[in-house]
């Protein structure tokens, strides 16, 4: 019996994991472990409640494949600002722990974590796989943490053993109520500003191509560690983005160039108006809107990976499958991604 588990299962990226392997048929069962519910329905699919932060007892079959299921550990605390800085380290430092823990345990032989970008820190520098980690926030600096305790598990049994690490960019898609569908709706309403520099790269990473990066990783079955950046290639900046945004949804509005002074200050007063009720708007997420996140996925670029999804294709796929996503009204914001 071949199967997977979905830790974090119930999130977006889950959520349409489980929907790709169940249209595939990859796996004979798919076991979701999260504290929410999941909202497929479908036989092959178990949910279990599950928190990662405490020792992992979901029973399973005796009879799995152990040599090709799959564990994916993709619970994890990520808005910054929200979450108190204890909060990361005990949820994605003690998650990692408690999945490789359990992997041991039942002796499945691979995982697939999702990290993040946040772990190469501030750098105006475009960044590879092979850039040295400087996070410098707590969310970043628990996911380089959670990287390292997976390998730890692979190395502990590498020969068999099988971990493939995925850094995303800003991920975005159908059913996603993000920052690029609040950044598309901020430019509609003509709310949208660049901070700063128009000319800064924000990376981003289309739902579905994750996917198809997911697969592609778990095919290569060469090498025992794979450690990639997800983002789309090439990306385009911030100013580039915008203008193909205007013109896929014939917007006539102008974008204008604030300081990033100004739009702090601005910021800082809507929180001490709204009692800090609009986190879109915290000065923290202003500062990060305006510094740049120039990704480079190399490892996918080396290995021949098919980039499917630039800015105007994704927006073609996200319309065609569910164009009422645009229809709705959502608060907008100025920041991008």
């Amino acid at each position: 019996m071949n199967i997977c588990i979905i830790f974090g299962g119930s999130g977006y990226i889950g959520t349409n994991l489980a929907k790709h392997f169940l249209k595939t048929k990859r796996f004979d069962a798919i076991y979701i472990g999260d504290i929410r519910d999941t909202t497929i329905k479908d036989d092959k699919v178990h949910y279990n409640n599950i928190d990662v932060r405490n020792t992992i007892n979901l029973s399973i079959h005796d009879l799995i494949d152990k040599e090709s299921s799959w564990i994916f550990n993709l619970a994890a605390i990520h808005r910054e600002p929200g979450h108190e800085p204890h909060e990361y380290y005990e949820t994605n430092i003690k998650g990692a722990e408690n999945v490789t823990a359990y992997a041991k345990k039942v002796g499945i032989k691979n995982i697939y974590f999702t990290s993040s970008i946040a772990p190469y820190g501030e750098s105006r520098e475009q960044k590879t796989e092979a850039s040295l980690l400087q996070p410098v926030t707590p969310y970043g600096i628990s996911k380089a943490i959670a990287e390292k305790i997976h390998m730890i598990w692979q190395a502990r049994d590498e020969k068999t053993r099988r971990l493939i690490i995925s850094r995303p960019a800003v991920i975005y898609g159908p059913g996603d109520p993000g920052n690029i569908l609040r950044m598309i709706r901020a430019i509609k309403k003509g709310m949208f500003f660049f901070p700063g520099s128009p000319d800064i790269v924000k990376a981003y990473g289309y739902i579905y191509g994750l996917i198809d990066s997911v697969e592609f990783t778990m095919n290569s079955l060469k090498e025992h560690v794979i450690v990639y950046n997800y983002t789309e290639w090439p990306l385009l900046p911030l100013r580039g983005m915008v203008d193909e945004i205007k013109r896929f949804f014939q917007i006539n509005k102008p974008v204008l160039k604030v300081p990033m002074s100004i739009l702090v200050l601005i910021s800082m007063m809507i929180q001490v108006l709204a009692l800090g009720r609009f986190k879109e708007f915290h000065p923290v997420r202003v500062r990060k809107a305006g510094f740049p996140t120039n990704i480079k996925p190399q490892y996918l670029i080396d290995h021949g990976f098919e980039f499917k999804y630039d800015l105007v294709r994704s927006l073609e796929h996200w319309m065609a499958e569910t164009p009422e996503d645009f229809g709705k009204r959502g608060q907008a914001t100025f920041l991008p991604l």
